[in-house]
């Protein structure tokens, strides 16, 4: 059963009728707005999971209107379908740079429409799991999903062990690790290893962050951690 939770934005009642009833057939829970001003204090109150936003509104037109919620911190991640009766490629093109996620032209079939949002939804949801797999530390990006790490926007070559330590490390900073600690997390139990095996990895890994070696601190007589941002 769906429980996102839809904004839809349209001044023609009839219109809106219709896309609520197809909306809460399919489960999903609708609020619904008939101006521009509406909209955004109804994407603040409510913070959907989609926008159902008309081009020609009332107050604030549509593309004011995503204009708006995408500069603002607290809604510019909500995925936005504009519908219009517009279907030139100048409004698609003006709706897609204000930030809108797609565009139906009206008349639409409900099931497209549906179908439509289901797929917003989803790339939404993977973008999701894509952010949550990237840890964003100083000046460092650590992607998992791409086993890749940048620093001030450039790319840095590690290892696999280099990476799996520095993504240990700094996904806990301010932790403290001894050096049997680290083998656990980056080899696995039982992992045959020395004290000094750690030390070359971490020398080795410090001389590639290059100045961001030094948030890699040595904790004398116990190991090293990640040092914790202000």
């Amino acid at each position: 059963m769906a429980d996102e939770k839809i904004l839809i934005v349209e001044d023609e009642e009839d219109v809106l009728e219709l896309i609520r009833f197809n909306l809460e057939k399919d489960d999903y829970l609708v609020e619904t707005a008939m101006t521009g001003r509406e909209a955004l204090d109804k994407a603040l109150a409510v913070s959907p999971d989609l926008i159902l936003l008309d081009l020609m509104l009332p107050e604030i037109d549509g593309l004011e209107v995503c204009k708006t919620l995408k500069k603002d911190a607290k809604t510019d991640t909500i995925p936005v379908i504009m519908l219009t009766a517009k279907g030139t490629e100048a409004d698609i093109v003006a709706g897609l740079e204000m930030g809108a996620d797609d565009y139906i032209t009206k008349p639409f079939s409900p099931r497209v429409l549906l179908a439509r949002i289901k797929a917003v939804l989803r790339r939404k949801e993977a973008a999701a799991g894509a952010e949550r797999n990237t840890l964003r530390i100083y000046d460092l990006e650590i992607d998992s999903g791409r086993h890749r790490v940048t620093l001030k926007g450039k790319p840095i070559t590690l290892t696999s062990t280099e990476f799996s330590l520095l993504k240990f490390l700094a996904g806990r900073p301010g932790w403290v690790f001894t050096r049997y600690q680290i083998v656990d997390a980056v080899h696995g139990n039982d992992y045959p290893v020395t004290d000094r095996s750690v030390d070359v990895q971490i020398v080795g890994l410090r001389k590639k962050l290059g100045d961001a070696g030094k948030y890699i601190e040595t904790v004398r007589g116990v190991g090293y951690r990640f040092m914790e941002p202000n």
